[in-house]
């Protein structure tokens, strides 16, 4: 495992520092395109299927490769950073700038550069370790450019190698630069899903119940509620019989399981981009399931029920139906929003996937 750390200021080092960088990464960068041209060169696309011009995730995945091969920091810890970074800019978007490059970490200029730099825009490495700041050239390029994506992902990296490189030190690591519980635990959960899937793309969703069930739903966003006190209601609810499978609508971390008095029996589920996906008045689950679970959309977590408003075990006080919500994290918070427009788009494709034959779910 390659590691590289700056002792000193001196020309002849740096000159060195740049030129080993430059090497290991070509080395890197020609592996990773030998492995990604053996497959593309046997499989040519199918007839009429458009093929993109751009592969950002592979290119992303490239880059995590590289840099994880340099510090040896696991490429999905670094994937798991940089997209907890993209859903803050998602969730605040007047307050951080929308990402120009592959990744979407953020550096505020002040902390880059040093609080005291007269120049928020240097790129000058002597300079900003002179004022303090923690820009570092990440390319060898001689500039430590806060608008480059290697140079801003070198910088992180060398600042979670200062707490160790054992992997209990990663989350210590996170802690010191993010100084935020929150950031640390959903940047663990986003490695672990990573790591367990070994891609990228964790996109795809699925209706949380099988779209060829008796249910029916309607947007009930914002209707009042009065058990327990006056409230809106912050989910949609989808009546079906007893016992109607409910499934991960994501590529997700079980976050809570367990009884709530407004809920009943229900699940948390946190997707890839810091939404948590909630299942509420279950009648019971899937027993082999428990927090830090990993799951995937289609599949079955619980089954439809009418527990809830009540001490634990609580039922029939209402007709069978799942409540489903969401919740994205924006960083200190989280706050609901309508899940029904994204609902009626996951049923959509469900049934584009039975109609095509790839539903698997």
């Amino acid at each position: 495992m390659l590691r590289l750390t700056r002792r000193g200021a001196g020309s002849r080092f740096d000159t060195a520092l740049r030129a080993v960088r430059r090497i290991a990464a070509a080395c890197a960068s020609l592996a990773l395109f030998a492995a990604a041209a053996g497959p593309a060169a046997q499989a040519a696309p199918a007839a009429g299927k458009v093929t993109p011009e751009r592969d950002v995730y592979a290119e992303r995945r490239a880059l995590f490769d590289r840099i994880s091969m340099l510090t040896g920091i696991p490429w999905h810890h670094l994937a798991a950073i940089d997209q907890y970074e993209r859903t803050l800019t998602k969730a605040r978007p007047k307050s951080r700038p929308q990402p120009r490059g592959l990744i979407a970490i953020y550096v505020p200029p002040e902390r880059w550069a040093g609080e005291l730099n007269p120049d928020e825009n240097e790129t000058n490495p002597a300079v900003i370790r002179h004022f303090g700041g923690i820009g570092l050239d990440g390319n060898g390029d001689g500039r430590a450019d806060r608008t480059d994506d290697e140079d801003i992902l070198w910088t992180v990296a060398q600042q979670l190698l200062k707490s160790g490189t054992a992997e209990d030190d990663f989350a210590i690591g996170l802690w010191e630069y993010y100084h935020n519980t929150r950031a640390v635990q959903r940047i663990l959960q986003f490695s672990a899903l990573y790591a367990a899937f070994d891609r990228l793309d964790l996109d795809d969703h699925a209706f949380p119940l099988p779209v060829r069930a008796d249910y029916s739903y309607r947007d009930t966003w914002g209707a009042a509620r009065g058990w327990g006190g006056y409230r809106i209601h912050e989910g949609t609810d989808i009546f079906a019989d007893y016992g109607v499978p409910v499934r991960s609508t994501c590529y997700g971390v079980v976050e809570t399981k367990g009884w709530n008095r407004f809920g009943g029996w229900r699940i948390g589920i946190r997707d890839i981009d810091n939404v948590y996906h909630y299942f509420a008045h279950l009648s019971g689950y899937d027993k082999n399931l428990k927090p830090g679970d990993i799951v995937k959309p289609g599949q079955v977590i619980g089954w439809v029920g009418s527990s809830g408003y009540g001490k634990p075990g609580t039922s029939g006080k209402f007709p069978p139906h799942l409540h489903f919500g969401l919740y994205r994290d924006r960083g200190l918070v989280e706050w609901a929003f309508d899940p029904y427009p994204l609902l009626k788009k996951w049923e959509r494709e469900d049934w584009q996937r039975i109609r095509n034959g790839t539903y698997k779910w």
